[in-house]
């Protein structure tokens, strides 16, 4: 890898195997009648696709079309984004859990769904509860943290997929940590927050007069993470101009400055992570397949603060350490009610969120209730109105008070990654950024 003799590779965590729920799928019609395929772990995956797990020739069956998630006690079927969609018994479903015998349709193909305790996969899980800024003990955190543990033990890609304030970050930092590069350099770049047209540059670096404004020579975050490790946040903001360029980087370990004609040999170790199911991307025909392959070798899932509810007491603690909480209040923020009202929470923002509530509660010193969040929420803060004044008037105040309002729990939902906000509102980026500076809102 090029190190030298003081890199240093942190013990990986113990590990140890588990059982999960045995899930199974049999092709009963369709072109790939009789074809078969157990789960190895605690995913199945369907679709056209070599990378999948099940892959079937079935033209009306798209690359990614849906997967099995198998937990200790059930299995769920999820569609990730399929041009034909998935049923189950003949009911359309986004996602939807499984019983024993059912049968999955998806394209112009059926498969019966088997699951039997004899049948139960092995997932190795970590012992420990913690592994860098990682915490929890819920077989879905354990599990994570062993897989985290076992790819630092290599160079190979590292492609991390989950919800927005999940821990993606706090995965990478320990990724780094436990490899043999710790003691070399972890460079980020965030692919949804640098514009369109510097981020090539931002990548692979330019060369004196490449454009504009461009007065030296400049190195890139490749070059800058040369025998270290390089982290690709928000990879699916990616544009579909620059894909094909990474893809070369990714497959030669070469790069080329932007205006220059050599190529540089890269030492590099790529972690990528994302909050959008890049499979879904494939489908729709905004990520390249081929890059999603190269990037995917191994690919890990963070599961959001709803599927780990568990850990929650572990998380109260290692955040109020984190931010030096008095006795008094830790005593306050782990009595069981407020755990327990804290586990009836939605969490959107996952674990980034209960920071900031917990945060908030130690600044007001009160176990404060989580706030509601969804439609109901919407209409429980709904805007007051005052008919004393002209018409044209309070229609204005209004308006900028639900702006103010929209645009402030918008960018808390997306940790204040303004594409990735504007995506989900439905609204152009720049249309974002001019409401934002017309209210001195700042992500």
């Amino acid at each position: 890898m090029g190190h030298d003799d003081e890199t240093m590779v942190t013990t990986p965590l113990q590990l140890r195997s588990g059982v999960v729920r045995g899930m199974a799928l049999t092709v009963v019609d369709g072109p790939n009648v009789g074809s078969s395929r157990r789960a190895v772990g605690d995913r199945l995956s369907i679709g056209t696709h070599p990378s999948n797990d099940l892959v079937l020739t079935d033209p009306f069956v798209s690359r990614f079309h849906c997967e099995l998630v198998a937990d200790e006690e059930r299995v769920r079927v999820r569609d990730v984004g399929s041009s034909n969609g998935t049923s189950v018994d003949g009911v359309a479903v986004v996602e939807a859990w499984l019983r024993l015998g059912q049968t999955l349709r998806v394209g112009h193909t059926q498969l019966r769904f088997d699951a039997r305790d004899e049948d139960e996969s092995t997932v190795e899980t970590a012992t420990q509860t913690e592994l860098g800024g990682l915490v929890g003990r819920s077989r879905r955190m354990r599990s994570v943290m062993a897989e985290l543990s076992k790819a630092a033990r290599s160079d190979a890609t590292v492609l991390l997929e989950g919800e927005t304030g999940s821990g993606k970050g706090a995965a990478v930092e320990a990724l780094h940590a436990a490899s043999g590069r710790a003691r070399r350099p972890l460079v980020v770049v965030d692919c949804g927050a640098i514009p369109e047209n510097l981020l090539e540059s931002e990548l692979f670096g330019h060369e004196r007069g490449a454009f504009t404004g461009a007065v030296s020579a400049r190195t890139g975050a490749f070059e800058e993470a040369n025998a270290g490790t390089l982290f690709l946040d928000e990879i699916g903001e990616l544009p579909l101009e620059l894909q094909p360029k990474l893809l070369r980087a990714l497959e030669n370990r070469t790069i080329k400055r932007v205006g220059g004609s050599a190529s540089r040999e890269v030492d590099v170790r790529i972690v990528a992570a994302t909050n959008r199911d890049l499979r879904a991307e494939v489908n729709a025909g905004r990520f390249r397949a081929d890059l999603f392959y190269r990037l995917a070798v191994i690919r890990i899932v963070m599961p959001s603060l709803r599927e780990r509810l568990e850990d929650l007491p572990l998380l109260v603690d290692a955040i109020l350490g984190s931010l030096r909480a008095p006795p008094h209040a830790v005593q306050a923020l782990r009595a069981a009610p407020f755990l327990e009202r804290l586990a009836h929470g939605e969490w959107p923002g996952n674990v980034r969120q209960l920071r900031n509530h917990l945060e908030r509660c130690l600044v007001f010193e009160a176990p404060l209730e989580v706030e509601p969040s969804g439609p109901a929420a919407g209409a429980a803060r709904g805007l007051s109105v005052d008919a004393s004044v002209p018409f044209a008037d309070e229609r204005q105040r209004v308006i900028d008070e639900f702006e103010r309002r929209y645009v402030t729990d918008l960018l808390a939902r997306h940790g204040g990654r303004v594409p990735e906000a504007a995506q989900a509102a439905g609204v152009h980026r720049v249309h974002l950024y001019r409401v934002m500076r017309k209210h001195g809102i700042r992500p």
